[in-house]
């Protein structure tokens, strides 16, 4: 047997599914065989797999044991002369699996490979190539050094940027979404490290294979789609914390030698942690010191205009740093409460609401504190500021740079369909008379140029494939869906790098009309999307606000 395809499943049906029909279309002069490790969905898999690919060996796992444990169960199994490890949130070309296949045989020290890989807008995802973590590299990857200067040899080593990516080269390590090896390098080296439960595994086994004096390279003659983190959105586990807690284990396996470099290395991953964590909630972070900041000028003007008309003194000197920290604390506090700091998102309806509630508990707590208190007006005038200001900025930011705003929830998305077939009409008449206002289908593409022109359905045929990148331009358009019964994955992929430039959503439809694979969800077309109204009373900021109005 030539090849054993090795896939590990978690709650992504959809994607796996996907990923399934473009390895048939790959591997059709292949002698191969696929195995399945699933690792305790709940969303259906394993009985998808078992009605649509009986061929396929399937290992259902009752827990989810983690990606290189699961991988392992599969590499026991395996019997092909080629391994081939690859994520289920993945598309291969038509080519992807021969061309690897030739590597290998023409580059007889090469021990594992990984192709070109694409994030779902067409740019190259950096970790299909990477170096190890040393003391240099990680301090510039801390630092944002490889981010400011990517093309520089001395600081952009840890992801090569530096690099051409339509060459091929030797690299320290490549992405554990595609893997492939040679049976005898399995032999010799192993499986992954099961210590590692997720991230880092594959860094580890790239490691432990040049240790062993097998090559890796970095093939950029074949490319897949790669739709990062699919499975672990559907995961309760803190991805950041798994990740680095995983470069942790990864540095004290290979490095703890040396105790300097250790230590170095451990502290460049404390801190990309510390960061990676701010980075994730930077919006909440300055949404909360931009609310800060406007309180205490709220408060300063409100001073300087009731003084203006009016006989009172002002605050006592010695009150100044009290008065202008607490209770801008309190109210960020209660912002926060009121849940109005939120990662990815900014609402003006609850900064509204958080803003009534801090103004009563703000004005009932100067009763207590009669040495802190000051005129009412002053404080009707602070909160009157307080509420102009802290809503325009939002209404700003969500209505001119479209911060905070779910676009691909509540927006109507100016929809491309590729192919003029009887499965892309399809797709276009379901987008069409589905009862909601999500997708305006602009018009059709077709694979030439002579389909300009034509209307199928009363859709018109706007562009061809060799144009298409000019009529997302023009047209404004924000998705593209491709019909996977019309072009091949590499045609779709071609389209995808040419585009890597311009803001719009590449997608890819099931084969059997009833869902369509996009960057971040998986879209149902018979259903109704809904937005969610939680209404939950058993919620800290609900109980509080409820006790406050029961009390007053």
């Amino acid at each position: 047997m030539k090849l054993s395809i090795i896939i590990v499943n978690y709650n992504v049906k959809e994607f796996l599914q996907n990923l399934l029909h473009s390895i048939e279309k790959a591997s059709l002069n292949i002698s191969h065989e696929i195995i399945i490790v699933d690792n305790a969905s709940d969303d259906g898999s394993v009985e998808l797999i078992r009605e649509k690919f009986p061929s396929v060996k399937l290992i259902v796992n009752t827990e989810n044991l983690g990606f290189g444990k699961a991988n392992n169960e599969a590499l026991e199994l395996a019997k092909g002369k080629y391994l081939l490890l690859i994520n289920p949130d993945t598309i291969v070309s038509e080519d992807t699996l021969d061309k690897m296949i030739r590597f290998f045989e023409d580059n007889t020290e090469a021990g594992l490979a990984g192709c070109k890989i694409l994030n779902p807008d067409g740019t190259l995802q950096l970790a299909c190539r990477r170096s190890f973590p040393g003391p240099w590299t990680s301090f510039c990857k801390v630092t944002g050094l490889s981010n400011l200067f990517p093309k520089s040899k001395l600081f952009a080593r840890y992801n090569l940027t530096y690099l051409e990516e339509d060459q091929t080269y030797e690299v320290d390590a490549i992405s554990g979404s595609f893997m492939m090896m040679k049976k005898e390098t399995y032999d010799k080296v192993g499986g992954f490290d099961e210590e590692f439960f997720m991230y880092g595994e594959d860094l580890d086994l790239c490691y432990r294979i040049q240790q062993e004096g097998f090559k890796v390279y970095y093939v950029h003659t074949t490319q897949i789609i790669h739709y990062k983190g699919e499975s672990t959105k559907r995961s309760r586990l803190d991805e950041t914390k798994v990740f680095y807690d995983a470069m942790h284990l990864f540095v004290k396996k290979h490095f703890s030698s040396s105790f300097l470099v250790e230590a170095i290395l451990r502290s460049a991953i404390g801190i990309r942690k510390v960061f990676a964590f701010l980075g994730k909630r930077k919006l909440a972070i300055l949404s909360a010191l931009i609310d800060f900041l406007l309180f205490d000028l709220c408060l300063f003007f409100a001073e300087r205009i009731y003084l203006s008309f009016s006989d009172w003194l002002g605050f006592v000197a010695g009150d100044y740093i009290i008065i202008y920290s607490i209770p801008a604390i309190i109210h960020v506090i209660i912002a926060s409460l009121s849940r109005v700091y939120r990662r990815d998102s900014l609402s003006v309806l609850r900064n509204f609401i958080a803003v009534i509630v801090s103004f009563i508990i703000l004005t009932s707590i100067t009763f207590f504190f009669k040495q802190f208190a000051y005129s009412r007006a002053v404080v009707l005038i602070a909160y009157l500021l307080l509420m102009t200001l802290t809503s325009l900025w939002r209404i700003v930011l969500k209505l001119f740079f479209r911060v905070g705003v779910q676009i691909d929830d509540v927006s109507k998305s100016r929809t491309l369909v590729v192919g003029i077939n009887g499965h892309a009409i399809h797709i276009a008449d379901k987008l069409k008379f589905k009862r909601t206002d999500y997708h305006s289908v602009v018009g059709l593409v077709g694979k030439y140029h002579d389909d300009i022109g034509k209307i199928i359905n009363s859709f018109e045929v706007i562009g061809s494939i060799e144009n298409i990148r000019k009529v997302i331009i023009e047209n404004k358009i924000s998705e593209v869906i491709f019909s996977s019964e019309e072009l091949n994955y590499s045609e779709m992929m071609a389209v995808v790098a040419d585009c890597q430039n311009e803001s719009v959503e590449f997608k890819i439809s099931g084969t059997e009309l009833d869902f369509i694979v996009g960057k971040a969800s998986v879209s149902m077309l018979d259903d109704i999307p809904l937005i969610e109204v939680h209404y939950n009373i058993s919620s800290p900021s609900l109980k509080f606000i409820k006790r406050l109005f029961d009390i007053t």
